[in-house]
């Protein structure tokens, strides 16, 4: 469990993050940050001014990084790239969530390394991380300028037969309904949103087509919308173009393996984040993901030949 509750002890008054910085051998914008999000507390009260004077006992809620053997794909000075398998979160959700893609980069590079960016839980693919704040801040210009190239592989439903360029603008919005929480949809009243789709080989056997996806802004399950509007969803995709009773059965962790692929025709979502292109420091990097997805799409639809889906 990432999140952990450290019991401390102040013995002489002092002030609250000069204790903390001294007792957890933090920096002090750290130090800082924790008093502010309320992890210090003492009797159950969160200590929220960092000038307090604190003396005695009290608790710091504290995320202590965890591994499973997840090593990066990619490692340079300032920045790692993670291949991260399908299933695995990038940040834990709260503090009860056990394990994410931040422990494995805390883990290895620091507290003070974060993931840049961010993509759906079920997708799988490249990660990209910052190993300290200034490449932290480096990073996440690069992606806001739109000076990152990410490329995405996706099995979709149907025959794109030629290169479509979708401009919609997309609206992320709190479902009314509380059981779908949240929702992503074409609306005129949502921000500006381009996807480039070029399709790679139609299945006829399989009614599907393997397409490169090329996102040129970067919104919430934006490749996932714009595929579902232009009636091309993403096969294994859990919420668009499903059922709403089936929606519901995923968010609440409840739906079975068989009953999502009779469903959705695969296990898991079928969309792989597999290139990133960009320059940093004057050197230019092109990072490919050495998942073989043609591979991951056989078994996710638990077919018997997966020469059906070669890609090659």
């Amino acid at each position: 469990m990432p999140f952990v509750t450290r019991r401390l002890h102040c013995p002489t008054p002092k002030k609250a993050f000069l204790f903390l910085i001294h007792e957890c051998g933090i920096k002090q914008s750290e130090a800082h940050r924790l008093i502010a999000k309320g992890r210090l507390s003492q009797d159950g009260i969160p200590m929220c001014n960092q000038a307090r004077v604190i003396q005695g006992d009290f608790e710091l809620i504290i995320f202590e990084a965890m591994t499973l053997g997840l090593d990066p794909l990619f490692v340079a000075p300032e920045f790692a790239v993670y291949d991260k398998p399908s299933g695995l979160l990038v940040h834990p959700q709260n503090r009860t969530t056990p394990y994410s893609l931040s422990d494995e980069i805390k883990y290895r590079f620091g507290s003070n390394a974060n993931v840049a960016h961010r993509i759906d839980q079920e997708t799988s693919g490249l990660v990209l991380a910052s190993r300290n704040t200034k490449s932290g801040t480096t990073l996440k210009l690069l992606f806001e300028n739109r000076k990152i190239t990410k490329r995405y592989l996706a099995l979709v439903h149907g025959h794109v037969e030629n290169e479509l360029f979708i401009d919609e603008p997309l609206l992320r919005e709190e479902s009314s309904d509380t059981m779908v929480r949240m929702i992503v949809h074409v609306d005129e009243r949502g921000k500006s949103s381009q996807t480039i789709i070029r399709p790679l080989r139609f299945f006829p056997e399989l009614n599907m087509t393997m397409v490169e996806a090329s996102p040129l802004t970067g919104r919430t399950h934006q490749i996932r919308v714009h595929l579902f509007h232009v009636k091309h969803p993403i096969v294994g995709d859990p919420i668009y173009g499903q059922a709403f009773e089936d929606v519901v059965k995923f968010l609440d962790k409840v739906i079975t393996p068989e009953e999502r692929l009779e469903k959705s025709k695969s296990t898991r979502l079928l969309l792989h984040a597999n290139s990133l292109e960009f320059h940093y420091n004057n050197v230019r990097f092109h990072i490919i993901s050495q998942e073989d997805f043609s591979s991951t799409c056989f078994e996710s639809m638990g077919l018997k030949n997966n020469s059906i889906i070669d890609i090659s």
